[in-house]
């Protein structure tokens, strides 16, 4: 179990996207990135994914133990990725395949079962909604064990009690994981974060966190009183209409 520290500035092209960050995810907790569409949150998981794009890091990112990062990360990207001509069994267990090793077909099954899709493993992805093929998508990356995990809006396409459940569920199958969750969704970040950060056009801003250990009770007064304050903010960040 390790932590990951983030640091530097974040450029796409001659763009600044991000200046100055300094970010500590913590060991085997959640680390949540909030902010606007558009301003550098799927950078960030790209980037500590070591996945090539447009965005580059003058800076470091590096875990808290020393070892490399190649290996130990697993990343569930905002499309979920699947592979249209393969059932869902093929699709959870296709890390397993690439790497030449014999998959855990009872693991990935109970697993299915566990987002809520027993008993559908050989259906294909097309046969899905878009909800559906997220949560395989999510027992995907669950079964790849990893000590870090990067969520990008794993639950966006989920009707809002499914969310809720999937949540809880990923909170208790990931526990001791260094967790690195992007959202648009303040709620989402105030219950599952460990520690959270607000991210804008200036860099992050750690965000102040209700009490209690996450996922914390979506119905808590005090939970519900930061997720209007932080709308407000979030609100403020968001570009104006023409």
């Amino acid at each position: 179990m390790s932590g990951l520290c983030l640091r530097g500035t974040i450029w796409m092209g001659a763009r600044v996207l991000l200046r100055d960050l300094d970010l500590a995810f913590p060991a085997g907790g959640w680390g949540c990135l909030l902010g606007p569409s558009g301003v550098g949150k799927s950078s960030v998981a790209r980037l500590v994914a070591g996945l090539e794009g447009a965005a580059r890091l003058e800076g470091h990112i590096r875990a808290e133990d020393g070892a490399p990062l190649a290996g130990r990360v697993a990343l569930m990207a905002q499309d979920s990725q699947l592979l249209p001509w393969a059932d869902l069994l093929a699709n959870v267990t296709i890390g397993a395949r690439l790497r030449g090793a014999r998959p855990d077909l009872a693991r990935a099954r109970d697993l299915l079962a566990q987002v809520g899709l027993g008993g559908m493993e050989g259906r294909r992805p097309d046969a899905l909604s878009g909800g559906q093929r997220q949560r395989v998508a999510l027992a995907r990356v669950l079964m790849e064990d990893c000590p870090i995990v990067l969520l990008d809006e794993p639950f966006s396409a989920l009707d809002a009690a499914t969310r809720l459940a999937m949540q809880d569920l990923a909170a208790r199958l990931l526990l001791g994981r260094t967790v690195i969750l992007i959202t648009h969704d303040p709620l989402e970040a105030l219950r599952l974060a460990s520690r959270a950060w607000l991210l804008g056009p200036q860099g992050a801003e750690v965000l102040a966190l209700p009490g209690g250990p996450a996922p914390r009770d979506y119905r808590a007064p005090d939970l519900l009183g930061a997720q209007g304050a932080l709308l407000a903010r979030l609100q403020g960040l968001a570009p104006c209409a023409a």
